[in-house]
This record gives structure tokens, C-alpha cells and sequence, in this order.
């Protein structure tokens, strides 16, 4: 890796431990992470318009590191131009009995991020949607559809990948029953 791509690869890890290890009351487990993430926008650029394959491999490695070491799943978000569908592990689409869809991404239809993943993977397909625990957005990719209710905004230091900015969620159960409901045992 080259010194940009440590640097998106460092600070991606950064970020995403940052989001593991905001623990508020009710938050749900992160077993399931989305992910999306413009090369463009982390080399500086305006997102679609430089696509860049090596800085969105260095963004999918650390989340595929971090993944292993943490226990939970990974999905990468595709571009607009495959419907932000998302490159999962067969075995994660299975567990979650996702909607399996046939496309394979590249760097100009589904992504640097998404077609680095899909590489990266043991055993990939595509996925049309998911509904996960927490999220991380590099560069305003829009991952919001992705998450479950209620996604809460997680303010990170580490606001930046390369210079993409950060975005990053967890999501909690909804809490219903108005002013008489308790939300705890005791």
C-alpha cells in the first residue's frame, strides 16, 4: 500500500472503532455493518466522477479486517448505477435470508468500494437491501436506507477518510408506549 492508501486504511479503522465502542443504553449489538464509501470523494474529487480502485480497495480491507476481529458482517454499498444494492458474504445473505440478485460490480457500475469487497470476499453476491445495526458513510454515499429503525448519529473524531467526510450511525429499538411505559427492569 502506498501512503494514501495506509492512511484510508488507518483511518478507516479508526472510525469504525470509534462506532464499535459507542455504547448507549438500548443500542442494538453491531452484528451487521453497512458500509458505502466514494473513492472520488477520498481522493479529493467530487463522488462518481474519479473513481479510484486501490482507495477503495484500502476502505473495504480494513472494514473486512475489522470485521474478523469484531465478530460482526460486513455490506458494502453499490453505486446508484446497480441501486445501491450491496456485496455481502453468501453465508451473511443467508443467515439474514436476503434477496440474492445477479450482478457482479465494477469500478464504474457498483463502485470501487463494493467491486474491491467483492474481490476481497470468500464467497460474495449481491444483496438488494439489508437492514443493519450500524453504519459508516464515507464521502455522502447516501447509506441511511440501509439501516434499521431508529438510526441514532454517532459524531466521530476521526470525521474524515482521506478527504471524504464520515457519517456514521447506530440504530436502537423503537421505544413505544408513551408517558406510562418503562424501558428497564427495575
Amino acid at each position: 500500500m502506498n501512503e494514501i492508501q495506509t492512511n484510508i486504511y488507518n483511518a478507516a479503522r479508526s472510525a469504525l472503532t470509534e462506532l464499535l465502542n459507542e455504547n448507549r443504553p438500548f443500542f442494538n449489538p453491531v452484528r451487521l455493518l453497512a458500509i458505502g464509501g466514494s473513492s472520488s470523494e477520498m481522493d479529493g474529487g467530487v463522488i462518481g466522477h474519479q473513481s479510484t480502485y486501490e482507495l477503495g480497495e484500502a476502505l473495504a480491507q480494513a472494514v473486512i479486517d475489522m470485521s474478523k476481529e469484531h465478530g460482526f458482517s460486513c455490506a458494502f454499498q453499490c453505486c446508484e448505477h446497480l441501486n445501491r444494492a450491496l456485496v455481502v458474504e453468501r453465508e451473511t445473505a443467508e443467515a439474514y435470508q436476503l434477496n440474492i440478485v445477479c450482478v457482479v460490480p465494477q469500478p464504474k457500475a457498483g463502485g470501487s468500494l463494493a467491486t474491491a469487497a467483492y474481490r476481497a470476499m470468500k464467497d460474495p453476491v449481491v444483496v438488494e437491501q439489508v437492514s443493519a445495526d450500524a453504519a459508516i458513510d464515507v464521502g455522502q454515499t447516501l447509506i441511511g436506507m440501509h439501516l434499521r429503525a431508529v438510526a441514532v448519529p454517532i459524531r466521530l473524531k476521526t470525521n474524515t477518510i482521506g478527504h471524504a467526510t464520515v457519517t456514521a450511525a447506530r440504530t436502537r429499538p423503537k421505544l413505544i408506549g408513551g408517558e406510562r411505559a418503562r424501558y428497564s427492569i427495575d
